[in-house]
């Protein structure tokens, strides 16, 4: 009985040990170093975008996320400035329409 009552104990107590995962080399190695990277996850790359790229991919796609995240932070101010009440002057077309005669939120 007070074997079974031990195996049972250390068959449970196996459930909750941590798994063996072996290390797998992969392309995306050769970003690891990148700016940006860090433990635990390392280079993130969810998509894939980079699984066969050379450095030239990787910089190419790092300059245009830095554009496109610069592009919406002015969006962004643009929408709450002119939630203000804040209009730029003059025409924004050619029949003379103002900014001021648009409503907000549009």
């Amino acid at each position: 009985m007070k074997l079974i009552v031990a195996a049972l104990l250390a068959g449970s107590a196996a459930a909750f040990a941590p798994a063996q995962v072996a290390k797998t080399s992969t392309s995306l190695n050769a970003f690891e170093d990148e700016l940006g990277a860090q433990p635990p996850l390392g280079f993130f790359d969810p998509l894939g975008m980079l699984a066969d790229a050379d450095q030239e991919r990787f910089d190419r796609l790092r300059y245009v996320e830095l554009k496109h995240g610069r592009i919406c932070q002015l969006a962004f101010l643009g929408q709450i400035v002119t939630r203000n009440g804040i209009h730029l002057p003059g025409p924004i077309d050619m029949a003379g329409d103002s900014f001021d005669s648009y409503p907000n939120g549009i």
